[in-house]
Formats: structure tokens, sequence, C-alpha cells
């Protein structure tokens, strides 16, 4: 496991928290510590993002979870990811089933995306437009845009959160060397098949917390797991969007607690 980067802190239950496309297990920095206390808080950043090594061939991200967790030794964990993370955290309840004890995920569903709200279309048109020019500072700055959901603005948000989020994109997208259009690298990245024909099988424990302010596609893929499975249910927190963990942690916090003592 030496490629991949990740946080170890306290004892307990594992709980794996899994961070967002282009940034890193630094998103958690108000989730670990309050966790730590009670929990084994696991935050690994994903082959290409923050510390981890870029990928030298295809892979899938579940199966590099499931070998981590299996490195640790951890047991079934209970998988908590936003965004990427999300379809991360679903994706190895399905391949991995042996090693998920629960999940909780915003802002996503599997790694087959369904995206149909026209701000989630344009946003991701205008990322992937600088992308293909090889455009940083843009690139940079239309990924952070999604972080305020189609009702607002940047300046609508936390200062600090902003921040965070350009500060955490840059580092990763620094790494890679553009799209495959300018001559840069290709996605490596393997999808897992069949996913939402396959979620009503995830036997564990799914709660979905949404954002009130994301886009609505987003909240509907996480809701659809979350009514699909046995034991599942959504709950939403007011004034945040995609990254509810970083806009409102303190509600966050309390929400995914709540669940840990459920299980």
């Amino acid at each position: 496991m030496n490629d991949l980067h990740w946080a170890d802190t306290g004892s307990g239950r594992p709980v794996v928290l899994l961070h967002g496309g282009f940034l890193h297990h630094e998103m958690w920095a108000d989730q670990i510590p309050a966790l730590a206390g009670r929990y084994r808080v696991i935050a690994p950043d994903a082959r290409g993002h923050g510390r981890s090594a870029n990928a030298t061939g295809p892979f899938r991200p579940a199966d590099d979870l499931a070998a981590l967790l299996r490195h640790l030794g951890t047991g079934p964990a209970v998988l908590a990811g936003v965004s990427m993370g999300a379809s991360i955290a679903v994706d190895t309840a399905l391949e991995h089933p042996d090693l998920v004890s629960g999940l909780v995920i915003t802002g996503a569903g599997t790694s087959e995306p369904e995206f149909t709200d026209p701000w989630t279309i344009r946003g991701r048109a205008a990322y992937f437009g600088t992308m293909a020019v090889g455009d940083l500072d843009g690139s940079v700055e239309n990924f952070t845009l999604m972080a305020t959901g189609p009702h607002r603005a940047l300046d609508d948000l936390d200062p600090g959160v902003v921040a965070r989020l350009r500060r955490m994109t840059r580092e990763t997208m620094s790494k890679h060397t553009g799209s495959k259009d300018t001559g840069g690298e290709a996605d490596p990245t393997v999808p897992v098949r069949d996913t939402w024909a396959r979620v009503p099988k995830i036997d564990v424990p799914v709660l979905a917390v949404h954002g009130a302010l994301d886009a609505a596609d987003h909240i509907e893929m996480a809701d659809r797991v979350a009514r699909s499975v046995p034991d599942g249910r959504s709950v939403t927190i007011d004034g945040a969007a995609h990254y509810p963990n970083m806009e409102r942690p303190d509600v966050y916090n309390e929400i995914l607690m709540g669940f840990l003592r459920r299980l």
C-alpha cells in the first residue's frame, strides 16, 4: 500500500471517511477529531488525489479501498462518503460486502451517475471545457463553483470553506497533465458494472445526508440508494449544498454520530 496515503487515528469501531473528487482527506478536518475519541477513523486519499500516487494503469477505486481495509485488518467498517466518495462507498458495498457494516452517503449514488439537472450539466461542461485546454486556474474555479449548488454564488459561502476547496482542488489537479484531448492522461478508472440494478441487494443500513441547496440530481442519486435498500433513510441539512460536512460540520457530525450509535 505504499502508493496510497491515509490518516488513521483513534480506536474502536472503524469509520472510513471518503472524500469528493479532486479533493483529498483534509475535507474531513472537522470530522476526524470529533470521531476519533470513540472510533478508529481512517481517511484515505484516493489514487491520484492528495498525497496518494497517480495511477499507473487501470484500477477500480472500490478495489483500492478494499485492499487498504484488508491491509489494515479493520474488519467491517462504516463508510461515509461525499460525492465521489459516496460512489466509492456504495461500489465497495456491492463488490466487497464483507468489509462494510454501514453507509453514509452524500451527493452521489453509485459510480454510474445520472446527471439530469441543467445546472449540473452546465457546470460539468464548463469544468471539462477548461480542463480540455489545460487551464488549471479555470478548472479549479469551475470545480469550486460546484460547491455552491444552483441557488447561490461563491460569495454566499464561508470564505474559509471556499479557500479550503480551492487549495485541495489545486493540490490534486496539479498532479495531473490535463485531459487526453491536450495530450495528457486518459481516465484510468475502470467502472463497476450494473450498479443500480444491484443496489437493492445492499443489506447494511444506509443513511443519505443531503445538503438542501445541492443540485436535484445529486440529492436524487443518494436518495435513490436509501430508498432501494431494506434499511435506508434520508436526512437533509439546511444551509448547505454539495459539501454539508464542510459547511455545517456540527450538524453533519451530530447526524453521523447518531447513525453510528444505532448500529
